[in-house]
């Protein structure tokens, strides 16, 4: 029954009504062409609720070949680092999985050099799916992987040419590509038509570039300046294109990140001419109902099995308890949250470090520390990115941290390199009262360097001020930066010591009154010799001294508060019985 979902889902996309496909139309026969592609999975072998996960995709790759054998299987890259699953590899499990699936060629995301370009490189010698990137050059001038592929399908000869955003030369560790040329993508790209463009009848662009128009170079830009490019199937920008983006007669496809959704181009050929070309995307919950491939399950479960000698490994230790209960994390500071933060500042070389506290999964006891329990901690796979934001916005991020304030929310920050003051009596966007960067107060007309994740970078957690600056460097994910500060500094100076310190409100009582005696009356039950009372938000002495016929000044007194200003809600207090 799942079987025959998923294919109405495929028959849908794939716009026809037989299986053929090689088929007549006004005595022509037309050959189709089917493109499947994902980008930017960082890692996500396995589904979730909105990730489809590659035992759905291996299924789907399947079907998709069985309706039409002239099936081309596509990734543009950031693929090889993310999730502990694939980390704990550096890069091979996701190898294993894509080539079980039946990828055909993946280009280079900048990500993928996250483990350093030998490490790369050894995964090139191992894959059997086929890396390409044209502008990526070693010392010498040459090109570090296969420029360009043909692959004939149905008769029809594809030439498919990588292309890596040049970013990656500071969108991973500068240690990482050391010696390494990334050319001009539009001159390298014009070079590769020409020398395709007689030898194919289609040309694709596999790239990692993207739309983000702060980048040095979009694929906009290339299908605009470089003619013959037929398709180019695209990431980096972690863009959903729903139907792609016809620019100047190229075909730009991209399916958002994560897995979340699948891509499919199809392009019609008659006498060797494209006469049509179409891009859509299945999105995970259109093939909830889709049954996993038993043989990537089975894969998947023996990748499990095989790292949980490595998830029990010892990367740390802790000689003091690190606080990440949920309520906490999510409403003050914390050492774990200041040591998280002190670590993404570090790694970054950054003014500020921000760590949301919904990104802190887990309390880390005394001793030893697992490379398990960093990646329950930091469950995510984030990776640290710096940003060059003016105060004026930092305040803004502040503001938007303790909005919603005493009640817990991811979006709290725990920071580094900085501490400011709140009055939570205040507006939600008014509470920020002073902001100090190292000894000084913030200026709101510098600009600051700080290091986010790369969720909070997109505008994660509603912090949509990050959105617009671009992105100055990428180092590591959380867990590696963690543990690698970990070791080199422990736990020293993470306690908690007032980075985010909350304005207490301070109520002026009333001048002392003598009490007024109370008219006796004859008591229709015992009296109890005191009343127990638990303060509750808002209270203060005086109210609640009114309330029970009596003065601030006894009940201070009655009970021995050290300072009769400043109560708390949830403390008991005892009210004598008159």
């Amino acid at each position: 029954m799942k079987k025959k979902v998923l294919s109405l889902v495929l028959v849908a996309l794939l716009i026809l009504s037989s299986f053929s496909f090689a088929f007549a139309t006004d005595n022509i026969e037309t050959t189709r062409i089917t493109i499947i592609h994902t980008n930017d999975t960082h890692a996500r072998l396995m589904g979730t609720d909105n990730e489809i996960g590659f035992a759905k995709i291996a299924t789907i790759i399947k079907e998709t070949k069985e309706i039409n054998p002239n099936t081309l299987v596509l990734d543009a890259g950031d693929t090889l680092h993310g999730m502990p699953i694939v980390n704990i590899s550096k890069g091979e499990n996701a190898l294993k999985v894509l080539s079980a699936a039946g990828y055909d060629y993946m280009t280079i995301g900048n990500h993928d050099f996250n483990y350093g370009q030998e490490r790369l490189l050894e995964l090139k010698g191992m894959s059997e799916v086929e890396m390409l990137s044209a502008n990526v050059l070693n010392e010498n001038g040459e090109s570090l992987f296969t420029p360009y592929a043909i692959k004939e399908i149905g008769g029809v000869k594809i030439g498919i040419f990588g292309l890596t955003t040049p970013e990656t030369a500071y969108k991973t560790s500068p240690s990482n590509v050391v010696g390494l040329t990334f050319a001009d993508s539009i001159e390298i790209s014009k070079k590769m038509v020409e020398e395709l463009k007689d030898q194919t009848d289609i040309i694709i662009a596999l790239v990692h570039i993207g739309l983000d128009e702060s980048s040095v170079v979009t694929s906009k830009q290339i299908a605009e300046r470089v003619e013959g490019i037929d398709i180019i199937i695209d990431g980096h920008s972690h863009t959903v294109l729903d139907e792609g983006l016809v620019v100047n007669n190229t075909l730009i496809a991209q399916a958002g990140e994560h897995g979340k959704s699948l891509g499919f181009v199809n392009i019609d050929l008659q006498n060797g001419q494209i006469v049509s070309k179409t891009a859509e995307l299945v999105s995970a919950q259109a093939v909830k109902e889709t049954a996993e491939d038993p043989g990537i399950v089975e894969l998947l479960e023996e990748i499990n099995e095989s790292n949980k000698e490595t998830f029990s490994k010892v990367v740390a230790s802790t000689d003091i308890f690190l606080d990440g209960v949920r309520e906490n994390v999510r409403t003050k500071e914390t050492n774990l949250g200041n040591l998280s933060a002190d670590a993404v500042r570090a790694a970054a070389g950054s003014d500020i470090g921000f760590v949301n506290g919904g990104n802190i999964r887990i309390s880390l006891e005394i001793g030893d520390i697992t490379f398990g329990q960093l990646a329950e901690l930091f469950p995510f796979g984030n990776t640290v990115q710096i940003k060059k934001i003016t105060g004026e916005d930092l305040i803004k991020v502040l503001e938007h941290s303790v909005s919603g304030y005493p009640a817990a929310q991811g979006g709290f920050l725990h920071v580094s390199g900085m501490s400011f003051e709140f009055d939570p009596s205040m507006e939600a966007g008014s509470r920020v009262i002073e902001v100090t960067v190292g000894d000084i107060l913030l200026d709101k007309g510098a600009e600051y360097t700080v290091a986010i994740n790369d969720f909070l970078g997109i505008g994660g957690d509603g912090f949509t001020m990050f959105e617009k600056y671009p992105i100055y460097g990428e180092v590591g994910t959380y867990e590696e930066v963690f543990a690698e500060y970990l070791n080199t500094n422990g736990t020293k100076g993470s306690e908690v010591s007032g980075r985010i310190t909350v304005k207490e409100e301070v109520v002026e009582e009333p001048a002392p009154v003598e009490p007024v005696e109370p008219t006796p009356v004859e008591p229709v039950e015992p009296v109890p010799a005191e009343i127990i009372y638990i303060v509750v938000p808002g209270d203060v002495l005086w109210k609640i001294a009114e309330k029970y016929s009596t003065t601030w000044e006894e009940l201070a007194s009655y009970n021995n508060l050290a300072n009769p200003h400043l109560i708390l809600p949830s403390q008991t207090l005892k009210i004598p019985s008159k």
